[in-house]
């Protein structure tokens, strides 16, 4: 099975969080947003030369860089 990484994500689609391949302050500071394995998130916006994206989790917009996004293994919702 291909892996898919958050970094992938096209503007307005959903995923849901399967695995967080980052450590040390940037895992803590995903933990503390709420971005935990299972949680649903929806890219709400790609800046124009795609790095940062913009994600709605838990009901609040974080903008997250490429070299984060491309470490986050999700799985696309239907």
């Amino acid at each position: 099975m291909n892996e898919k990484y958050l970094s992938d994500a096209s503007l307005g689609s959903c995923y849901i969080i399967k695995k967080i391949n980052v450590d040390g302050s940037i895992k803590r500071r995903l933990l503390d947003i709420g971005m935990i394995e299972g949680t649903k998130v929806e890219n709400v916006l790609v800046s124009p030369f795609g790095d940062p994206m913009a994600f709605l989790i838990r009901g609040a917009v974080i903008a997250l860089r490429n070299e984060v996004t491309s470490k986050i293994v999700v799985e696309a919702l239907a």
